[in-house]
């Protein structure tokens, strides 16, 4: 009788590690998501995995190549063309701009102002 309590004492014990957050970060579901993610659009604005792999240092080489592999597969498999992606390099802000400030006009006497 005490096994069978020991045993349905650590079952209902381990079916709660879920519960008490024990299981798995969903964090690093999220990273392995957004790697995948990036693989694919590389993959769908016709970079090599090379040059993705350039572009985003930082990122999990592995889920990056499964993303583009599975866009790869789905270009072929619907007969898609990609869409050349462009870098296009940010603008030189300006050295010393003025900045122009118009002050609103006074209503003139006599006449009453309108909201």
């Amino acid at each position: 009788m005490s096994r069978r309590l020991l045993i349905l004492l650590v079952a209902l014990l381990l079916s709660a590690c879920d519960m008490l957050g024990l299981g798995p970060d969903p964090r690093i579901a999220q990273k392995e998501a957004d790697a995948k993610a990036v693989g694919a659009a590389c993959r769908n604005g016709l970079r090599s995995i090379e040059d993705c792999y350039a572009l985003n240092k930082g990122i999990n080489k592995a889920s990056i190549y499964a993303g583009w592999l599975e866009m790869d597969a789905y270009m072929r498999e619907n007969k898609l063309e990609g869409q050349r992606a462009e870098i296009v390099a940010p603008a030189a802000a300006p050295a010393l701009a003025e900045e122009i400030i118009d002050e609103p006009k006074a209503p003139s006497k006599g006449k009453a102002a309108t909201h």
